[in-house]
């Protein structure tokens, strides 16, 4: 390891030049990264909605609808015309409205029964569902937008995610600028050079820079990945240089070290402390890899990279950063801004069996009442009601009602069982109508007789399409009800069936992330537990450390159930595996410092000392990894983002108030184990 970190010491202004220019064409590249916003797209392959989506496309030219359009005092007329209008629209795939199904050339709108029409058009006002090509929602939505007018509405799942896509985008540079001069002013009083401050954000921002473009391997990214994981990799990889710096600077008061020593020494003895951070919250990253729900592999690859990125810029390139400018770090020293923690190392010596026993008390109470959340799983709810999303969403409501559109495939075989099948769904609770072939066509009107267009909409390569037309959310006990019923009735009557729609995908969403769940908090805990035992040779102490940051994230889900708040399941999962990985440095690093100090020091002086000694580095960080994220859940209308950065800000205030205040404790209860184990080992 010396021989390595020697040869990085002299060639340390060639490694400088690499990482600047890969960190500049990474900066390039990133533009040219593809960003999703459409959570359906990462279910797996084989749910039986994404199949079903796939094979409407393979054997129907009909596409399914992701757009609501609702147009106020209009004649039957005027609704065409807007319809005619609408299908131009670079990005429009196709519009859908009433004269779909029924040829209102021949049939007057007053002779159309009602539970077809009601759907459709009432109160002089229609509504319409188009379907639009994702890949370029946001221009098509600002085209439909600029033809219906502000005085109409339009909602949906394309239109959802038009406006992600536009507001993410300002709301991250708004985040990053506050992140970084909240940063330096954090770094400013809690570092002793004036000039330390702008050296770490050096090197964070190669980090961020190379680990940016590098996710072109990726090809497509998603939007979390993409919003939260620049963010994340800044508050999470803070600790990394800062502690670089320090030991440099311990191993330069030396008289017998040279810099060039000096920073060798330095990095040989950080390499250990700094290595089994970094790992352990790339494993809390790396728990998400494991979800079938592909979004969590999206983003625990990424974080895991960056991290890593942050790792080897620290090993390679901050050693000739620092070395650089160490006369300008001397010549800026100053005196630590932060007070002597004494006196509150005692108070918590004081409170720490208090708080040991409260948590004994509750610890089992969090974890029930966290495990009782009610959840989002899909988009429906992403914007609230107070954005223009949610007054159109309100207003579509207000007239039609809650709505969504399903389709159904059956094989064209059993004419009879199909008319039965539809009659079964149509009598469902929460289904409005279904416009079926079968249904339409009898005796009296022969199937030649139906239009080409709608009989192409509905009949086509030996399958037969019906139209579900239900008045469910698009989430939701009654939806996922209506999903489950309507599978059942068709695989009882054809056994092959495919069913998609918006409610649809949820409801496969919801099963697929509550699968999850239980693996990737287990394999997060586990590999935590793992690299604990392995590098404290000690089992009580990672118990200790797990059960400490755990009980906050207990703590943090059960505040939501107490208060009765939904959360974003994904925001759920994702923040309990980086509030483990992240945090858990923390318990680490005040475990190590109580070890240290017990050897030459009592029970009562070992606390003391390690919490007034901890805490200052404890609050660099957890301080940034509690502000930083609350801003992007103040800032960010993305329900999604929002919860991430809220539940994780609060969360690590959780965890810095439990490893400040209940860890203690647990090192002093245990302590004649940890010791009598310390000497065997």
């Amino acid at each position: 390891m010396k021989k390595f970190y020697e040869h990085v010491v002299k060639h340390r202004k060639l490694l400088m030049v690499i990482f600047i220019i890969v960190a500049v064409i990474c900066a390039f590249l990133q533009p040219m990264i593809s960003v999703d916003y459409d959570l359906n797209d990462y279910l797996p392959e084989d749910t039986p909605s994404t199949v079903s989506i796939n094979k409407n496309s393979e054997l129907f030219k009909g596409h399914i609808p992701n757009g609501r359009v609702m147009l106020k005092n209009v004649t039957v007329k005027q609704a065409l015309n807007y319809k005619k209008r609408m299908k131009k629209v670079k990005g429009v795939i196709d519009v859908t409205w009433i004269d779909d199904y029924i040829p209102l050339q021949s049939i007057p709108i007053q002779m159309i029964p009602n539970k077809y029409l009601k759907n459709y058009y009432k109160d002089h006002t229609a509504l319409m569902t188009p379907t639009i090509d994702e890949a370029h929602a946001d221009q098509t939505v600002a085209g439909i937008r600029k033809i219906i007018g502000n005085k109409n509405a339009i909602t949906g799942a394309a239109v959802s995610q038009a406006i992600a896509m536009h507001n993410t985008i300002t709301e991250i540079r708004t985040i990053s600028i506050f992140a970084v001069i909240f940063i330096f002013l954090v770094l400013l009083i809690t570092t002793t050079s004036w000039i330390e401050p702008l050296i770490v954000l050096l090197g964070l921002g190669i980090a961020i820079l190379i680990n940016g473009g590098s996710n072109l391997i990726f090809g497509t990214i998603s939007f979390v990945t993409n919003a939260a994981g620049s963010i994340l990799q800044l508050a999470v990889s803070l600790d990394y240089s800062v502690f670089l710096i320090h030991t440099f600077e311990t191993f330069r008061k030396q008289p017998d070290l040279d810099p060039n020593e000096a920073m060798v020494h330095a990095l040989v003895s950080s390499t250990s402390s700094i290595l089994s951070s970094g790992l352990t919250t790339v494993i809390g990253f790396l728990a998400l890899v494991f979800m079938r729900f592909r979004i969590g592999p999206d983003m625990g690859l990424a974080l895991a990279k960056g991290v890593a990125i942050s790792l080897i810029t620290d090993f390679l390139f901050m050693p000739g950063v620092i070395l650089g400018t160490y006369p300008v770090l001397e010549k800026t020293s100053h005196r630590s801004l932060l007070p002597s923690f004494k006196k509150f190392g005692r108070f918590v010596y004081h409170v720490m069996i208090p708080c040991c026993i409260a948590l004994a008390i509750f610890v089992v109470p969090a974890y029930l009442a966290s495990t009782h959340n009610s959840y989002y799983y899909g988009s429906s709810h992403i914007f609230s009601s107070k954005t223009q999303y949610g007054k159109d969403t309100a207003a579509v409501e207000k007239v039609f009602g809650k709505h969504d559109n399903y389709v159904l495939i059956i094989p064209n075989n059993d004419e009879l069982k199909e008319r039965e099948l539809a009659e079964e769904i149509n009598d469902m609770k929460g289904v409005s109508s279904v416009i079926d072939l079968a249904e339409i066509t009898g005796p009296a009107l022969p199937v030649e007789v139906v239009p080409y267009t709608l009989r192409h909409q509905l009949d086509a390569n030996g399958y037969r399409r019906m139209v579900i037309n239900v008045n469910v959310n698009f989430e939701g006990k009654e939806t996922f009800a209506l999903v489950k019923k309507i599978r059942k009735a068709a695989s009882k009557s054809f056994g092959t069936y495919y069913l998609a729609g918006e409610g649809v995908s949820t409801y496969d969403l919801m099963d697929t992330i509550t699968n999850d769940m239980g693996k990737v908090n287990g394999i997060a805990i586990g590999a935590v537990f793992l690299v604990l035992l392995a590098t404290m040779r000690n089992f009580l102490l990672p118990f200790a450390l797990v059960i400490t940051i755990e009980s906050a994230i207990w703590v943090n889900f059960a505040i939501a159930t107490v208060t009765h708040t939904p959360i974003f399941y994904i925001a759920y999962l994702i923040v309990s595996s980086i509030q483990l990985g992240a945090t858990v440095d923390y318990a680490i690093y005040m475990t190590e410092n109580y070890r240290v100090m017990r050897e030459r020091e009592g029970k009562k002086e070992a606390i003391v000392n390690d919490v007034s000694y901890s805490l200052p580095s404890l609050l660099t960080s957890g301080t940034v990894l509690t502000v930083v994220p609350l801003m992007m859940g103040i800032i960010s209308t993305h329900g999604v983002l929002k919860e991430i950065g809220h539940y994780l800000g609060i969360g690590t205030i959780l965890s810095l108030l439990f490893v400040t205040f209940v860890l203690p404790g647990l090192l002093y209860v245990t302590d004649r184990l940890i010791i009598r184990k310390n000497k065997t080992a």
